[in-house]
């Protein structure tokens, strides 16, 4: 296929370079350097979460569960 692609500098020189390392076309070396990048699986980055005691609630959330929902309700009413 034919194509017309637009490489910004470091990318021409690393194309450039295995050109020269290996000998081959510029098709070829663009081509092979599509592949290797295509092949390469990116390693997951390691996920840490921070966590801290609240100790014990001040307040019952029972309570704030239940207004809640009573709140909800009352809109759900309000609505047409």
């Amino acid at each position: 296929m034919r194509t017309t692609v637009t490489l910004d500098e470091d990318t021409l020189a690393v194309v450039r370079r295995r050109m020269r390392e290996r000998g081959v076309s510029f098709k070829t070396a663009l081509n092979d350097a599509i592949r290797a990048g295509a092949l390469v699986e990116p390693q997951p980055g390691v996920f840490a979460t921070t966590t801290a005691d609240l100790g014990v609630p001040t307040v019952s959330l029972d309570r704030a569960l239940e207004i809640a929902a009573d709140l909800e309700d009352e809109e759900l009413m309000r609505r047409p």
